[in-house]
């Protein structure tokens, strides 16, 4: 898959013409995504590649650049239009002051002046819609905003010389139409500058030490088990662990946490966040391409490829909707002053003039600018305030399955626990420390527990025993480390340990010496994630895992959780999962393969991004980047204000257009100026209402 950015695309509906011409090009697949200005392409053969570009650099003003080429301010981008129209506004000024004044109907030379004064006007601002229309007519395609305005512009300026009027009305109609459009392009400009800010996470260098010597390089080269350092003020360029020195990690990009974190020897940094204070050596964890930070970037730049419902809806109603409207158009401007002249036995121009200028004003409120932009903006922002938080969606559909289900499942190690095991309690300190020298040589997830506990004794012939435990050797004597079937199998007598936890026994030279207890930690804040899901309307929770009953039973009561499931094996929580479905619309958050298969089959998937597997990333449709559960129910929070935002903007839009329509076909005087600054007005608010996602939180 080819991804080409482009510029010069600051119409939604003009996007949605674009995918259509690539995708009618044989061979060829593409989507363009509108927000992110970037059209993602599969050509078959290279020449169907080369049709696609010459289609996509020959689609209105739209022109291929260079990925990471210079970034101009938005005055900058928009200088020409904004030239353009303060020439126009120049040129009109005067014009319309001879008019108003009445110099031009009572001054020939003035009269002469006014026309050419408001033809240089109309055509400095109105020439670029007048050259894409007649492209347009050219390709055969006609409905579209250029044409609306083209016919709308061009027909008050014949109207207004037949009636000796002037051009002032048509002139005012192209002036307006134009100061909106750059309004709306600046808009979303603006949105489109708030996500970009997302991309400066990325660090572009990284300082690799290799024996004492230290050398800048990109932070692609790096690998696994690398050194680096990272000095005060830089970008933690990959995932890490300190391994020397102290600092705090301003993570808020990350996680929209405010309150820096503090790290030392042992912690966790991941990349994108920022060193505040001292100098700290790390090793490399992951590589760039599996870290944190490009996880990040990748999933908001393919955010908007998943669409929405309600955009699906738009883009299907803007196809068919204008060619209707000017369908309608035509009826006003042609049959109906007809049925009338017949009616009253008699032909009259004014009365065709009165329908026709109402025509155009419908023609004009009719354009679905409002709905194209704000509705795909809404989403955008969404998006991009989750990511803000840490929480990445991978689209729009994704978004509004986060807001509207009812049902949550989770998985337990990883999810809802921290997946790392601890020593909960001993029974001898020597037993502890024994336990702690045998499970250094095992690879079970319950040795971690025991990597915090110094021990002096030095084992030889050490045997991992698959399900049962390490078996060695201590100055000459057998050492037993595992559960009670390792001692059973070598004959020592022990006292069985009832226990929700998980229970190590040691057993040294024959004889029981002790027990040691270890525990998966239930994660900060997960009771008051899940307290705050069904605040938000989530009416089920319930932990699925393959864990023992009673220790499911323990976490599930602690939580706080509606119904718990044990001793599930992948396809039992693929069954289980399906059951909840039945209920209502599911979110599931997990983090491990064995999650995957739930999460394909789960209206709205959450994984975790920083322990999570790539299978459950992969198979998500959310990301929790920090791991932090306390995410999902902001991110939520957030998805049902977009959606609210998006609903606002599609009931509010069609409203007040369908009334101004009306209008303008029943008031035999409507302005035409009137439906235009309505058309614009209802395209700023429902662009700046989508704004409004700046603020979800």
């Amino acid at each position: 898959m080819n991804k080409i950015k482009i510029k010069g695309l600051d119409c939604a509906n003009c996007a949605r013409e674009l995918e259509e011409d690539l995708n009618k090009i044989e061979g060829v697949s593409a989507v363009v995504d509108f927000m992110n200005m970037q059209v993602s392409l599969e050509a078959d053969t290279a020449d169907a590649y080369d049709n696609a570009v010459y289609t996509i650099t020959h689609f209105e003003e739209v022109k291929i650049v260079e990925d990471g080429g210079e970034k101009k301010s938005l005055f900058k981008e928009h200088l020409k239009d904004i030239i353009l129209l303060i020439v126009a506004t120049v040129l009109f000024v005067p014009a319309l002051v001879l008019d108003l004044t009445g110099t031009a109907k009572t001054d020939l030379a003035a009269e002469i002046v006014t026309y050419i004064l408001y033809g240089l006007s109309y055509l400095t601002v109105g020439h670029p819609v007048l050259i894409n229309t007649a492209k347009n007519i050219a390709k055969g395609k006609i409905f579209d905003e250029n044409f609306l305005m083209t016919v709308a512009s061009v027909g008050a300026i014949l109207l207004g010389i037949f009636a000796g009027d002037g051009f002032v009305e048509g002139v005012a109609v192209m002036l307006l139409y134009q100061l909106g459009e750059l309004l709306q392009a600046v808009a979303v400009g603006s949105s489109r500058n708030s996500i970009s800010t997302l991309m400066n996470l990325k660090s572009d260098i990284a300082t690799l030490v290799a024996d004492g010597v230290q050398r800048v390089v990109s932070p692609e080269e790096l690998h696994a088990g690398d050194t680096i350092l990272i000095k005060a003020g830089e970008k933690v360029p990959v995932d890490c662990l300190v391994i020397k020195g102290e600092s705090s990690l301003d993570m808020k990009s990350l996680n929209g946490e405010p309150l820096p974190r503090d790290v030392k020897a042992g912690d966790e940094a991941l990349s994108g966040s920022i060193n505040l204070s001292g100098v700290i050596e790390a090793q490399v964890l992951r590589e760039y391409k599996n870290s944190a930070v490009a996880k990040i970037l990748e999933l908001v730049e393919n955010s908007t490829a998943k669409k929405s419902k309600p955009e699906k809806f738009i883009t299907k109603f803007a196809k068919y909707y204008t060619p209707i409207v000017c369908l309608i158009a035509v009826i006003v401007a042609g049959l109906v002053p007809t049925v009338v002249c017949a009616v009253n036995a008699s032909f009259g121009w004014e009365t065709y003039r009165s329908w026709i200028y109402n025509a155009l004003s419908f023609l004009v409120i009719s354009c679905p600018c409002a709905l194209v932009i704000s509705v795909p903006l809404s989403y955008f922002g969404g998006i991009g305030r989750c990511a803000k938080f840490g929480v990445l969606v991978k689209g729009s559909t994704c978004l509004d399955e986060l807001a509207l289900a009812t049902v949550a499942a989770f998985d337990k190690t990883g999810t809802l626990t921290e997946g790392e095991f601890e020593v909960v309690s001993y029974t001898d300190e020597k037993a502890l420390r024994l336990a702690a020298a045998a499970e250094k040589f095992s690879s079970h997830p319950v040795a971690a527990a025991f990597k915090n506990f110094p021990t002096d004794f030095e084992i030889q012939g050490a045997e991992e025993i698959a399900g049962k435990g390490v078996k060695c050797m201590l100055d000459g004597e057998l050492l037993l480390v595992g559960n009670g079937k390792l001692l059973q199998e070598n004959g020592v007598e022990y006292e069985e340990k009832v226990s929700l936890s998980t229970v190590i026994y040691v057993a040294l030279a024959g004889k029981f010496s002790g027990v040691v207890e270890i525990d998966d930690k239930v994660k900060d804040g997960a009771k008051e994630a899940l307290a705050e899901l069904k605040k938000s309307g989530v009416t089920y929770t319930e932990m699925l895992t393959g864990d023992r009953r009673g220790r499911a039973e323990v976490i599930a009561n602690g939580l706080g959780l509606d119904g718990f499931q044990a001793e599930l094996l992948p396809d039992g929580k693929l069954s289980r999962a399906v059951e909840l479905k039945s209920n209502g619309k599911l979110i599931y958050v997990g983090d491990g393969i064995n999650d995957a298969p739930v999460m394909t089959a789960a209206d709205c998937a959450v994984s975790m991004g920083k322990v999570g597997s790539d299978a459950a990333i992969a198979a998500s449709d959310i990301v929790l980047v920090s791991d932090n559960l306390r995410l999902l129910p902001k991110g939520r929070r957030i998805a049902k204000g977009t959606r609210k935002l998006v609903i606002e903007n599609i009931v509010g839009s069609l409203i007040v257009k369908a009334a101004i329509m009306v209008l303008s076909v029943a008031l035999p005087t409507f302005p035409l100026i009137a439906a235009v600054v309505a058309d614009v007005g209802v395209m700023l608010i429902a662009v700046l209402n989508a704004m409004r996602t700046n603020l979800l939180k």
